[in-house]
């Protein structure tokens, strides 16, 4: 792990690797004892296939057991909590995520900036 963090719904993990964030099998039935609405997982880009890591800044994977959703392939939600922390960490002002899943998301068409409203 690299950092761990939170906001105000959910808990936030970046790993080293994109590939990490890929092939990852969370232990579902402890991650249902998370407090937070739910455990994103994350982590630079590098390292992806060309066709899904073109022009993408960050990787991400979400996890909420405790709601009812083993792993939800589409979370704007997630990339809106994400972003914040990404842009900091990235020196970008606009990026790009891929939020990779077990049933697979097509990549991204446009920032992600453009596409969240500032959380309070």
């Amino acid at each position: 792990m690299v950092a761990v963090g939170r906001n105000r719904w959910d808990l936030f993990v970046e790993v080293r690797a994109a590939a990490q964030v890929v092939s990852l099998s969370p232990d579902l039935a402890r991650l249902a004892a998370v407090t937070s609405r739910c455990a994103v997982v994350t982590a630079r880009a590098e390292g992806l296939s060309p066709d899904s890591a073109a022009g993408v800044d960050f990787i991400s994977r979400v996890f909420a057991p405790a709601a009812g959703i083993n792993e939800d392939p589409v979370t704007g939600s997630a990339h809106c909590g994400l972003a914040p922390y990404w842009r900091q960490r990235l020196q970008k002002s606009s990026l790009r995520a891929f939020q990779a899943s077990k049933r697979g998301t097509p990549p991204p068409r446009r920032p992600v900036s453009r596409a969240c409203k500032q959380l309070p």
